[in-house]
């Protein structure tokens, strides 16, 4: 595997913090490159190196954080939901400045459909509608039901600046959701 050179990690992650930032302060279209630069205290040429455009980088700022989820939904499999809940929690609290930018601001409507669409994948493989009290239920019906609720709860949660700590947050969420599931 070849190394990254730390230099194109620390640029990298100075774009990407600048540009959540200026997104929870400003609308997205009127948002540039400029602004992008000036606030990660860089050259604007810098940013055209690592991007094509904001909306290369928005695009690589969502892939980046929805790869996580799934790496860190795989590396749960086997945990229950409690449990996993509680991993998604805190990812969610350690990248509480791009999730509440993406989700609370309202900022990248793009954003909350791929989460929502990552949930969906995830849900369906828990959904078991060969007995119990999902038995009659369509499967489409249901993961689209619990996804939607789960992000729902998501946002409430950034956007009143997470009242719970994660671990709680995550035996709330992993309560309702093993009713459903």
């Amino acid at each position: 595997m070849a190394k990254v050179d730390r230099r194109i990690v620390r640029t990298q992650e100075a774009i990407k913090k600048a540009f959540l930032e200026l997104m929870s302060e400003k609308n997205f279209d009127s948002m540039t490159i400029k602004d992008i630069s000036d606030r990660a205290n860089i050259n604007r040429a810098t940013v055209y190196l690592h991007y094509l455009d904001k909306f290369d980088l928005l695009d690589k700022i969502i892939e980046e954080h929805i790869n996580n989820m799934v790496n860190l939904c795989e590396s749960e499999a086997e945990m229950d939901w409690i449990e996993s809940t509680v991993h998604c929690m805190e990812y969610l609290e350690r990248n509480y400045l791009f999730f509440s930018t993406m989700l609370a601001s309202e900022g990248a409507p793009y954003f909350r459909s791929r989460f929502v669409q990552h949930n969906i994948q995830e849900f369906k493989k828990d959904v078991d509608k060969t007995k119990g009290k999902n038995f009659v239920q369509s499967e489409d019906v249901v993961v689209e039901f619990v996804a939607n609720a789960y992000v729902g709860v998501v946002e409430w949660w950034l956007k009143n600046g997470m009242p719970y700590p994660p671990q709680e947050m995550a035996e709330k969420v992993g309560d309702l959701l093993e009713r459903i599931l």
